[in-house]
């Protein structure tokens, strides 16, 4: 495959959503909800989901910032997007997909309130990491807000279906916190998400 964002594209999207709604045990909806209170993402905003898989929080965020507000999202797999586009559609959200990479964002510099990336970083190599970072701080607006979630270091007592998830990748809050600010951003907050081994970074440009 070639270099960065490809080496992690998911194209089985049909079968993706079914197995985040196993392994989350009915509580995908709780985690989303959970996602964009930790964002803070407010009515009118503009918000762009980087590795938006299927589009599901990208179409819950829509519903925050309401007719007034944006919201896009991109993924390197065209299955994702494919599927996203239907749901988008069939939910009457008005979000809207595109295939992109992380590391290359069609979009314009400080273009965005808001950026979300969630357990997206650890399928990249990285070096492909940093290079995403910079495209997250170069498109979102001056004192706008990024919000960098995947799954921690396991421990003990995490077990089950959500704790072997994501096995071949996670990331410990001290290099998530490295990586954030490594691209000029300033952590504004940090933490367990609360579900699972999800931990989380909130940062500002």
């Amino acid at each position: 495959m070639a270099h960065g964002t490809r080496d992690g594209i998911v194209h089985w999207a049909a079968q993706y959503d079914l197995l985040v709604k196993v392994a989350m045990l009915g509580r995908e909806g709780r985690m989303r909800e959970r996602m964009l209170d930790l964002a803070r993402i407010a009515p009118g905003e503009s918000v762009l989901d980087v590795g938006c898989g299927t589009g599901t929080l990208a179409i819950a965020a829509k519903r925050r910032v309401g007719d007034a507000g944006r919201v896009d999202g991109v993924d390197a797999s065209p299955e994702m997007i494919q599927r996203a586009v239907k749901k988008s559609k069939r939910a009457h959200s008005g979000a809207s997909f595109r295939v992109a990479h992380a590391e290359s964002l069609p979009f314009e510099t400080s273009h965005f309130d808001v950026v979300l990336s969630t357990v997206m970083l650890h399928h990249l190599r990285r070096d492909v990491r940093a290079q995403a970072i910079q495209e997250m701080r170069r498109v979102l607006k001056p004192g706008g807000r990024i919000l960098i979630v995947d799954f921690g270091k396991r421990t003990a007592e995490h077990r089950g279906l959500m704790a072997h998830f994501h096995q071949h990748g996670r990331v410990s809050m001290a290099e998530l916190i490295a990586l954030v600010e490594s691209g000029a951003l300033r952590t504004m907050e940090s933490g367990s998400v609360g579900i699972g081994t999800l931990i989380y970074v909130l940062a500002t440009r």
